[in-house]
């Protein structure tokens, strides 16, 4: 005897729910491992914006000190 429509849909279902509890656990283990690779990743994101911002600062500084020394030379330029 041929299997009808709806012997197929009911063999579709059987096997429907034996795969998704078969991958649920696997799935959500999958979910959680993503959720800690993206809280690493937001932690490394901020202490990059700190290295960000010292470099910025330190650069900054560094400016500064040349345009002072750079004001100074112009100044004894200036005298001879």
């Amino acid at each position: 005897m041929p299997l009808t429509k709806k012997d197929l849909q009911d063999i579709k279902g059987v096997v429907l729910e034996g795969v998704e509890e078969t991958v649920e656990p696997y799935f959500n283990a999958i979910q959680k491992d993503f959720q800690n690779v993206y809280e690493r990743l937001d932690k490394i994101d901020g202490r990059l914006e700190r290295i960000e911002k010292f470099l910025l600062e330190d650069h900054r500084r560094r400016i500064e000190k040349l345009e002072q020394k750079v004001e100074k030379l112009e100044d004894l330029l200036a005298m001879k």
